[in-house]
């Protein structure tokens, strides 16, 4: 799908060089009445082919929210003059935008060129291919990247936000892409989970295969061997022929090779099965083992509430009773003062005289608080003697 879209946006907006051509011839005439194409800005944002003639807005290949300068950014430049500078590079690059890094390596006859997005380094590709500089045709394409990597066993509800999101920690993900030895390592060290189902993933390094180009036949390296590989072309063995038997015994190994892999494929499918039943019956296990360790941390948490609670019963009812002891002392102690004050005074001896007091003052009166006149020791004219009565 993405070949036949950069097949057609290289299609409408950019016209073939023969068909340009007859093109051209029809309207030669009209040509010179056209206005010439306006200057190219400093800043980029348009350029003019100066082969075909179009006017290109470099705004309209920049989709919203594209990252710019990217690893499938990169162009590999390869058969140019060897005194070639960056500078000249950049200008070979100018009108497809403003380029990023440049590398240039002399000896070897090769560079590199970073461009702003994917779309502009894909066009520059078609035209700059084959082009002639200085008695050389540049080889223009796409470079490959060292730093994929394969993602393999992964769960079911992974989707590619949550793929980016968690090798985001390795480094900054492009188009899926990470810092290669750092996660390679970390992931063959630990078991990286992707989700709550404990399956890890498993990372190997991508192999580099040019799925949009392949290996154009200008860079097959032609020695000995290539060609004696070349010297017959693609055709069916003949039966009965040398070439036919040799095939058919290369295709009766492939075919017994067949069912051996499936028997592999059907004992690992069932080992994967039979372990994810021990998993499940091991995670409720588990599950239950902590609901049950949960149970007992809530019974012995009530219990010891229980014991609280009867501990401050306890001490509530031992203040209860030391308070109504209290109130009994207090209200006996009450009791008691009131009792000896409302009691007689006890017996005087005869002969003791009666204490100062109001009492004494109020002779002959059966005062309150006084002693009756009838034992007043102290009246007048009272005269008790032993062994003797009175008369009166």
């Amino acid at each position: 799908m993405q070949s036949n879209k950069t097949f057609n946006l290289e299609k409408q907006n950019h016209t073939p060089r023969k068909h340009h051509q007859h093109h051209h011839q029809q309207h030669h005439q009209q040509h010179h009445q056209q206005p010439p194409p306006p200057p190219i800005p400093a800043n980029g944002q348009q350029a003019s082919s100066q082969n075909e003639g179009l006017t290109i807005d470099l705004k309209n290949f920049r989709k919203p929210g594209e990252k710019t300068f990217t690893q499938h950014r990169w162009l590999f430049v390869g058969n140019f003059p060897p005194d070639i500078t960056e500078e000249e590079m950049r200008k070979l690059f100018e009108k497809y935008g403003k380029a990023g890094e440049v590398f240039i390596h002399k000896d070897k006859g090769f560079g590199f060129i970073c461009l702003e997005t994917r779309t502009l380094a894909e066009i520059a590709k078609v035209e700059l291919d084959n082009m002639p500089l200085r008695g050389k045709q540049l080889h223009v394409h796409f470079a490959c990247h060292s730093a994929s990597l394969t993602v393999r066993n992964l769960p079911q509800y992974v989707s590619n936000k949550l793929l980016e999101e968690a090798f985001s920690a390795f480094g900054q993900v492009e188009r899926k892409t990470l810092r290669k030895r750092h996660s390679l390592d970390r992931c063959s060290e630990g078991f990286f989970l992707l989700t709550t189902f404990p399956w890890p993933v498993t990372v190997e390094p991508m192999d580099q295969l040019d799925d949009e180009e392949g290996l154009p036949e200008k860079l097959v390296i032609k020695n000995q061997q290539f060609h004696k590989e070349r010297e017959q072309p693609p055709r069916f063995a003949q039966p009965g022929s040398l070439e036919y038997e040799d095939a058919m015994h290369w295709k009766a190994l492939i075919e017994m090779g067949k069912p051996q892999q499936d028997q592999v494929d059907g004992n690992i499918k069932e080992a994967r099965e039979k372990l994810e039943m021990e998993m499940e019956a091991a995670r409720h296990e588990h599950q239950v083992m902590l609901m049950r360790q949960d149970l007992m941390r809530c019974q012995e948490e009530l219990r010891r509430m229980e014991e609280l609670h009867n501990q401050e019963e306890e001490r509530r009812r031992r203040e209860e009773e030391m308070r109504r002891q209290q109130e009994e002392m207090m209200r006996d102690s009450a009791m008691g003062i009131n009792n000896r004050g409302a009691m007689p005074p006890a017996p005087v001896p005869a002969g003791t005289p009666a204490p100062p007091g109001p009492a004494a003052t109020m002779e002959g009166i059966g005062a309150i608080g006084g002693t009756h006149p009838a034992f007043n020791h102290s009246a007048p004219r009272a005269e008790f003697t032993p062994n003797k009565r009175c008369q009166y």
